[in-house]
């Protein structure tokens, strides 16, 4: 399958290998860091963004990205990108490092601040979720199973039992106040956590109906996985705006939103 020239299966198998290299540190010891804001960072980290750059650098030269373990290129420059890759090797670093599982590897292509194709890779798994403009959004329940469309086109607001999913790491009162909003309106809800992009695939094929998220991300959080929502009908939107969520800002911390 490709976009544009972009060879999804050669992403999709740059993930894997990405999560290979995870998933060799996760079955040791490993030391852990922590970044100038406080979150942590593990060699896994590095070792799947070294994974990444050096396969998309030797198939798409020309082609820029943004990833969050990479030095940030200046927005006056990047600025008049139409097209890059946005890339966060290892979401969920908090996750692997309590060894549940549920962490991913994230590659985006994102065109004129809309990401056109979202591939995320969870190692422990096995999964693979995509999304590709024009063709929709698939998972993979293994690297030799055959891609299984997903859909999930009805709105929560619809529906008088509402699946929320939210953050195992993030917690808030405007998460809590979101669910109890639901229930004043009438709805039965039954609240699900998971960690990091798994809540958009969760979403994305019906596992959940809305993930609010209250709580700061970076546009790497998020580009893959909103690649992933968007084939498959749903969106990602400002909380505040209620327009979706746009890519390469001169910040890149990502407003508030809700997946639905």
């Amino acid at each position: 399958m490709e976009y544009k020239g972009f060879d999804v299966d050669f992403l999709i198998a740059l993930a894997q290998k990405a999560g290979d290299a995870i998933m060799e540190i996760y079955s040791r010891e490993f030391s852990v860091e922590t970044k100038d804001d406080r979150s942590p960072l593990t060699e896994a980290d590095k070792k799947s963004n070294d994974v990444i750059l050096k396969g998309l650098k030797e198939k798409y030269p020309t082609t820029p990205f943004i990833s969050e373990e990479t030095k940030l290129t200046p927005y006056t420059e990047r600025k008049s990108w139409n097209t890059f890759w946005l890339i966060d090797p290892l979401d969920g670093t908090k996750e692997f490092i309590k060894k549940n599982g549920e962490f991913t590897v994230n590659i985006a292509l994102i065109e004129n601040g809309v990401p056109m194709i979202g591939v995320v890779y969870v190692p422990a798994q096995g999964k693979t979720y995509y999304g590709v403009s024009g063709k929709g959004s698939f998972k993979l329940e293994d690297r030799y199973a055959k891609p299984v469309l997903m859909e999930n086109k009805e709105h929560y607001g619809d529906k008088h039992k509402v699946i929320v999913v939210g953050s195992r790491s993030h917690m808030d009162e405007n998460t809590m106040a979101f669910v109890e909003q639901l229930k004043v309106s009438g709805k039965e809800v039954e609240f699900s956590s998971s960690g990091s992009s798994l809540k958009f695939c969760l979403v994305a094929e019906g596992k959940a109906d809305v993930y609010p998220r209250f709580a700061p991300t970076m546009e790497w959080d998020t580009g893959a996985a909103h690649g992933v929502v968007l084939y498959a009908g749903k969106n990602v939107f400002d909380r505040n705006t209620g327009q979706p969520l746009k890519y390469n800002k001169e910040n890149l911390l990502n407003p508030f939103f809700i997946v639905e």
